[in-house]
């Protein structure tokens, strides 16, 4: 786990308990970044170029360093700015000079629009420091009271190990009852008094004080008017230009047994995200070969096919040096190739960059040879009526994937890890049910590249929410709804019968809609609570439209929820009440939970990341980038809802790109059932889940039902026993939580930091009701 930490002192306040002096305590194996009274530390596997500082001083230019250097020496100078970005961040030197510059005035927004996934740290002088989230939420920052000022970092692990916090079981207890309610959660984190700066805000921290202010609203989402045509542009362009940032600056690969590992792997799974992003990274052309490789200025040839990578040129692009016209990518299928495209058919002329107009192709930092492949990973399921998708036809004619299917056995099942001692895993800085999978995403990622790109994120980035049916009715679209519920009733047709498609789906998602856009927040809040504490809670049963239906509120509980106690969910219903009193949320329902939904995603990932990813190895989402995330945003209402959305959506992507030979109904097969998958793992680990149960520590500090826990479990493990569809999700949830709680109380208190003194280790107590 890498993670960023420092923290800024300020006066002494009245009543503050008694700490070790700052200079007493510092993360263990940390490279510093800043000195001084306010320090700022790397702690982890960073890369050189992952690490990139900029000082700016009065009356010289900005000075940008990449990768490991000497500490800047501190200086008690106010009019001295520092940048720091950790992470995977695509500007160049002069845009990291020109943003700090342009910083001065207070202005921090235009520092999270570069491509790629990083963590933008500013220090004003001495006393101001100034952290950045992203808007997915992937880049987290927590920050905590310490000492006379505020500690932070981009994991809580770490601050609650400084601060000897105790795990705050009340918000354990809404992560289960309400995982996409920030009503629920607040800005709470598993760590009593470490809190988390939400997404698409910057944590301010001046004279030891935190300040959270928004630089970056919701966005014009679904405003009538706006083109679908210009956005799918935007979007085409944002994400060729994370993969392309990604695939361009992954250094050599570290040796991983006698072949070792590719350089660049990519998901090639059964949905159209990973294969997108699969056919833009093979489609980025490789760096030009040296010069001693064959005649000035040669290329090497890229093996055959109806496509080819064709390399980087050197200089800027043919748009941006005023030679040649360059079309921009067009925004649908029908669109030809643009010009300057990812994907260039044999017949092109000179070489190109793959860029879209208006971006920049660098070139490689090293040479790399024409024929380096892609590790394509494909895991081998099957659809619910027994068959195996073809995952590869997703992406045809691509010679440069070098395609590996994985075969599913006893060690990739989810609860694997169960059968073994359960606390020999990871430790993450949060519980999520990425830990049950933990094994079977380890034997994907184990077999990709260095730096392995995913589609994790296009469902919630791209996808239309349903509570989104609202937003048109509270712009007075109603009509819009046609499509949509028409969908809805026409799969309920084939499910259910006649009456249930044509009458029941309707005017249930219609009535649920209507009344999503009328109702007053602090009456859903109220209504949510008293569902939540009479336990009427969705089980996914029923049919398309039920479930949309389901969707349609302010606050839907979580699957885990029916197996709570009683007390915990009387403490989460008046968190619920209590956040009915403050002011309503400023943006409709549908974008409202849509966002919240792209955050806890982000947070799944992450806790993914942490589970999973191999020593030197890198784990990359380019949907969850700010400028992919902002550029969805752009996308109309109308267009999100349609039937097949998503896939039509990607389908443009592509053809905007150059891939113009994909087939229209692309993407729109069978997708794998994991039930069975999971209920076979359940069986498999039915010992270890009843050891897990036998005295767990969610029983322990009064947040389950043992025995209906118990029940569940067995019932889950028989494949003759029916199991609701949300059961599955729910029994994840709390054998992932309960696994996380039996590694924290396992791990040694202080292995994040030295000169620590050594505290009491309280007991877990029951949730607090306040």
């Amino acid at each position: 786990m890498r993670w960023l930490t420092g923290w800024c002192t300020g006066a002494p306040r009245p009543g503050a308990p008694a700490h070790e002096p700052p200079g007493a305590v510092a993360p263990i194996a940390a490279r510093t970044l800043w000195t001084g009274p306010d320090p700022l530390w790397a702690v982890g596997d960073w890369r050189p170029e992952e690490i990139r500082l900029a000082v700016l001083r009065p009356g010289a230019a900005a000075a940008v360093t990449t990768g490991p250097t000497a500490p800047d020496p501190f200086e008690a100078n106010p009019a001295t700015l520092r940048l720091a970005v950790l992470g995977h961040c695509g500007a160049t030197d002069a845009e990291l000079a020109a943003g700090l510059a342009a910083a001065r005035g207070g202005a921090v927004r235009h520092l999270t629009g570069w491509p790629g996934s990083y963590t933008v740290v500013l220090r004003s002088g001495t006393r101001s420091t100034v952290l950045l989230t992203d808007l997915a939420g992937a880049r987290p920052v927590f920050h905590t009271p310490w000492g006379d000022g505020t500690a932070y970092a981009t994991a809580a692990l770490p601050l609650a190990d400084l601060v000897g916090a105790p795990l705050d079981t009340g918000h354990l207890a809404a992560r289960l009852a309400c995982p996409e309610a920030p009503e629920a959660l607040g800005s709470g984190t598993p760590y009593l008094g470490v809190r988390r700066v939400p997404p698409g805000h910057a944590l301010a921290v001046r004279g030891g004080r935190p300040y959270l202010t928004g630089y970056d609203g919701p966005g014009a989402e679904g405003v009538q008017g706006r083109g679908e045509a210009a956005a799918v542009r935007e979007l085409t362009r944002a994400l060729l230009e994370s993969v392309r940032f990604r695939v361009r600056t992954s250094p050599a690969p570290l040796p991983a047994g006698p072949s070792g590992r590719a350089r660049l792997g990519v998901d090639l799974s059964y949905g159209t995200a990973s294969a997108t992003v699969a056919l833009l990274a093979a489609a980025v052309p490789p760096a030009a070969v040296p010069a001693a490789a064959g005649p000035a200025g040669a290329v090497a040839p890229y093996p055959s096919g109806p496509y080819r990578a064709v390399p980087a040129q050197t200089g800027p692009p043919p748009e941006e040096s005023g030679s040649g016209s360059e079309a921009t990518p067009g925004s649908g299928p029908a669109s030809g190739p643009a010009s300057g495209a990812a994907f260039a058919p044999r017949s092109a002329g000179p070489a190109r960059t793959g860029a879209v107009k208006g971006s920049w192709a660098r070139a490689a930092a090293r040479p790399r040879t024409a024929s380096e492949p892609v590790a394509a990973v494909t895991f081998g399921e099957t659809t619910g009526t027994g068959t195996v998708p073809a995952a590869p036809a997703l992406a045809p004619d691509v010679p440069r994937l070098r395609r590996t299917v994985l075969a599913p056995g006893p060690d990739t099942l989810p609860y694997a890890d169960l059968r073994a001692d359960p606390t020999a895993g990871p430790l993450t800085d949060e519980p999520g049910p990425e830990l049950v999978t933990a094994a079977w995403a380890e034997a994907r990622f184990g077999a990709g590249g260095t730096d392995h790109l995913t589609g994790y994120g296009a469902r919630q980035v791209l996808d239309g929410h349903p509570a989104r049916l609202a937003d048109l009715v509270r712009a007075g679209r109603s009509r819009e709804l046609l499509s949509p519920v028409a969908a809805l009733a026409g799969a309920d047709r084939a499910a259910a019968g006649v009456l249930t498609g044509a009458v029941r789906t309707p005017l249930t998602v219609l009535r649920a809609a209507h009344r999503l856009a009328r109702i007053r927040y602090p009456d859903a809040l109220d209504d949510a609570a008293v569902r939540l504490t009479l336990r009427r809670t969705p089980d996914g049963a029923g049919t398309a439209g039920a479930r949309s239906a389901d969707d349609l509120a302010w606050v839907v509980p979580g699957p885990a929820a029916r197996w709570l106690s009683d007390e915990a969910l009387s403490a989460v219903a008046l968190r619920l009440r209590l956040a009915a009193r403050e002011p309503a949320p400023g943006d409709n329902p549908g974008a409202y939970r849509a966002r919240h939904a792209l955050h806890r995603h982000a947070r799944g990932f992450r806790t993914l990341v942490h589970a999973t990813e191999q020593p030197g190895q890198r784990l990359h989402a380019p949907f969850l980038d700010n400028q992919v995330v902002r550029a969805a945003r752009l996308l109309p209402d109308e267009v999100r809802l349609q039937p097949g959305a998503r896939p039509a959506l990607l389908h443009a992507v592509l053809a905007g790109a150059g891939r113009t030979d994909l087939p229209p109904d692309w993407g729109r097969g069978p997708r794998p059932d994991r039930a069975p998958t999971v209920r076979a793992g359940l069986r498999l680990a039915a010992d270890g889940l009843a050891e897990l149960f036998d005295a767990p520590l969610l029983a322990e500090a009064g947040l389950i039902d043992l025995p209906a826990v118990r029940a569940a479990l067995d019932r889950a493990a028989d494949p003759a026993a029916p199991l609701p569809p949300a059961a599955l999700a729910g029994l994840a949830d709390l054998v992932a939580t309960e696994l996380w709680l039996r590694r924290v109380r396992a791990r040694r208190h202080g292995a994040c930091w030295t000169g620590l003194p050594r505290p009491v280790h309280p007991a877990l107590s029951p949730p607090r009701l306040s």
